[in-house]
């Protein structure tokens, strides 16, 4: 059993992950690095070598795990590929966006990216998609595609709820009397909308699991005492009052998948409760996910099934056109991707209008790449100097700037709980930034004995 981190850094990058076992060869997502251009966003797929793949299992469609999917399989054509219905379809309204973005980044870079974006065109989305297999939730498939009975087959998966979004799941790989289970990116607590993990807590026969891939986001970051989600909830809308008090707005940065719809979903429990009302507007991609996690309100698990976001809330739509007429009016709030603040996106523009500004708010509520836009001004203090965009001169910081903990991703402490109840007899750390992945290697290595914990290092394949 043989894998390769292709991650091309030990962080949370272009995610994918190489895995060979039962004579077969697998590869567990394809991500597109969200701060790198052109070929450097890539998984490091020249790591590969010459192996032909028998499967790619996306475990859910955030960019960092899909993005660059359709790369992959261009590829790899004789590859069968498998996600859940969701992540498909979600996956392909991200994909085809990603082409319009990298189609306007051509213009923008120049010749940096010119021979090399679009890294895929809308025609090619379309046709490769007809090729990826929707797989049910807790039914075992080969990698061939074909839905067996469990232990009738030599290499099978199976996918397990994540509770991270919609159609997020975790992959167990079974082969030669051996188990393999993938996270992917997981929470085990409830959200405002998304439910908690159902993983499994051990193999059905008792037997101990061999190897366990796992994800480390939050590793760095220690669960603030005596937290809770209706505590944050009650604190967010204090702090939006406190804003709308001072003349101001409120800005919080999201990604366009999962994030949008939990803060939607937030601000929807204050209008119900009478306790605000104010108006929302978000971005066009944030919508069209939205209208998809609408029209699946009512399958599968989920908190507020019959909540209906779009027209419940009316919120407002703004693009790449008409951010720019969109001023900072007080008395609202604006959610817009991207999470990170990426430099050309509508929540790097609208920050620039208001980061200078003392009566306007922005409010983080999850993951940011420290060396991001959105990370640098999380840390930055009050009047320090930041550049939001490369392209632009620093700007002074003078806004209320609030951290809340609305992260889509498990604890430290829950992560490390989960590995300690399955005891597997290897642990591979993966999808998070250094100190993230050495906290959890540090103590997993102390609490776990005769367990093997590794960090792997990027391109170098490893015995499992």
């Amino acid at each position: 059993m043989k894998f390769i981190n292709l991650t091309r850094r030990t962080e949370i990058g272009a995610n994918s992950y190489y895995l060979e076992a039962g004579g077969h060869r697998l590869v567990l997502d394809s991500g597109m690095h969200p701060k790198l251009a052109g070929e450097e966003a890539l998984p490091n797929l020249n790591a590969l070598g010459g192996r032909k793949l028998d499967a790619i299992i996306v475990s859910h469609s955030h960019q960092d795990h899909i993005g660059t999917l359709p790369v992959l399989m261009r590829r790899q054509p004789q590859a069968h590929v498998f996600m859940t219905e969701p992540t498909a379809e979600i996956g392909r309204t991200l994909l085809h966006n990603s082409v319009n973005v990298m189609t306007r980044q051509r213009e923008e870079l120049g010749a940096a990216v010119a021979g090399a974006y679009p890294l895929f065109t809308h025609r090619e989305i379309d046709r490769l998609s007809e090729r990826w297999r929707s797989c049910a939730l807790r039914q075992t498939y080969t990698v061939f595609g074909e839905r067996v009975p469990a232990g009738t087959a030599d290499t099978t998966f199976e996918f397990f709820e994540a509770g991270h979004v919609l159609g997020s799941t975790g992959v167990m790989l079974r082969t030669e009397g051996r188990t393999v289970f993938y996270t992917g990116d997981v929470n085990f607590d409830d959200q405002t909308i998304a439910q908690a993990a159902v993983f499994p807590e051990s193999e059905a026969d008792g037997r101990k699991l061999d190897v366990l891939i796992m994800e480390c986001t939050r590793g760095d970051t220690p669960a603030p005492p005596g937290w809770s989600r209706a505590s944050e909830e009650s604190r967010l809308m204090q702090a939006i009052e406190n804003a709308f008090v001072r003349g101001g707005c409120v800005l919080i940065p999201v990604f366009a998948l999962g994030k949008t719809q939990e803060i939607l979903a937030i601000l929807y429990k204050f209008r119900r409760e009478k306790t605000l009302d104010f108006p929302i507007y978000i971005g066009g991609l944030s919508s069209k996910i939205t209208e998809i996690y609408d029209q699946r309100a009512q399958m599968g698990r989920r908190q507020l099934s019959r909540l209906q976001l779009l027209d419940e809330l009316r919120p407002f739509v703004l693009n790449s056109e008409n951010i720019h007429d969109a001023g900072a009016r007080s008395g609202r709030v604006y959610a817009l991707s991207s999470g990170m603040m990426t430099a050309k996106t509508l929540s790097n523009i609208f920050a620039q209008r208001i980061v200078d500004q003392p009566r306007h708010s922005i409010f983080f509520v999850g993951y940011a790449d420290p060396e991001s836009p959105a990370g640098i001004l999380r840390s930055a203090s009050p009047n320090d100097e930041v550049v939001i965009d490369p392209d632009q001169p620093p700007q002074r910081v003078r806004c209320h700037i609030e951290q809340f903990q609305f992260s889509a991703h498990a604890s430290r402490e829950s992560l490390l709980a989960f590995a300690q109840r399955l005891a597997p007899k290897k642990i591979v750390l993966v999808h998070g930034d250094p100190p993230a992945v050495e906290w959890m290697r540090a103590r997993l290595a102390s609490s776990l004995l005769g367990c093997e914990v590794t960090i792997p290092t990027p391109g170098i394949e490893l015995e499992l």
